[in-house]
């Protein structure tokens, strides 16, 4: 199996630590992972702001840099959302890239959407005692179809209390250039989405799209609450080396 990392622009430029949990959950499953480094991003904020061109040109790079992995996987379901939905309509008019986007289509996986589906892993060995309350990203739900994945994976952890999220389904505001364009609405609707975190009384907020927890983050660091906020992969490798240390301290 040839694996490859499709790391994204949030993730390489401001966490590249969600990027090595999910790498090194991957290690411990068996799966070599490679890095690209010809890859860049995915073309969306281009696209959404209308600029197809510019995008398609962004979104060639990909192709080329995932040419020959089996598989690519990408702790983001609105970058993996992207690909899946846009990248036909992008190369529609260009035969040979077509075929190269429809499949690139095929074998792009967002993280969990991995575990579940292609591993058959439902549970990673992790322990993690806090309580959580889960976030579902716009893109990663309804464009991509990731939904319970993440939440399969969070009930087979160890002294995880999972609890949720009251109307988890609303848009966090985030939207990429939304937020830029549209700040004062982006800033009601994170409010509102940080007030349903704390009624949770949750110790952690996850989520599998960094744009979402940055920018719910952003609010609740802002307004003095510390909620912490963590990717899907952050948890699960925290919580596998937790439980890691019980089983040398039990022996």
């Amino acid at each position: 199996m040839k694996v490859s990392l499709f790391v994204t622009c949030l993730v390489d430029n401001f966490f590249p630590n969600v990027g090595e949990a999910m790498v090194r959950i991957l290690h411990e499953l068996g799966v070599d992972v490679e890095f690209s480094p010809e890859q860049t991003c995915c073309g969306q904020p281009a696209f959404n702001s209308g600029y197809a061109a510019e995008a398609r040109d962004v979104a060639a790079t990909l192709l080329r840099a995932f040419d020959d992995a089996d598989y690519v996987v990408t702790p983001s379901g609105s970058c993996a959302g992207m690909i899946h939905h846009y990248y036909p309509t992008l190369f529609q008019h260009h035969p040979a890239l077509l075929a190269k986007a429809q499949r690139l289509t095929e074998k792009t996986f967002e993280f969990s959407q991995f575990l579940i589906h292609v591993l058959k892993v439902h549970d990673v060995g992790a322990r993690f005692p806090h309580r959580v309350t889960y976030h579902p990203s716009c893109h990663g739900a309804r464009l991509l179809g990731v939904r319970d994945e993440p939440l399969q994976l969070m009930r087979q952890v160890r002294d995880l209390e999972l609890v949720p999220l009251p109307f988890a389904s609303d848009c966090c505001g985030f939207g990429g250039t939304f937020a830029v364009k549209m700040s004062d609405i982006s800033a009601a609707m994170v409010t509102e989405k940080m007030e349903h975190v704390l009624e949770t009384g949750a110790e952690v907020l996850v989520g599998t799209d960094m744009g979402c927890l940055m920018n719910i983050g952003g609010r609740l660091h802002r307004q003095g609450h510390p909620v912490r906020v963590m990717h899907l992969a952050e948890l699960l490798y925290e919580g596998m080396q937790v439980a890691k240390r019980g089983k040398v301290v039990a022996q």
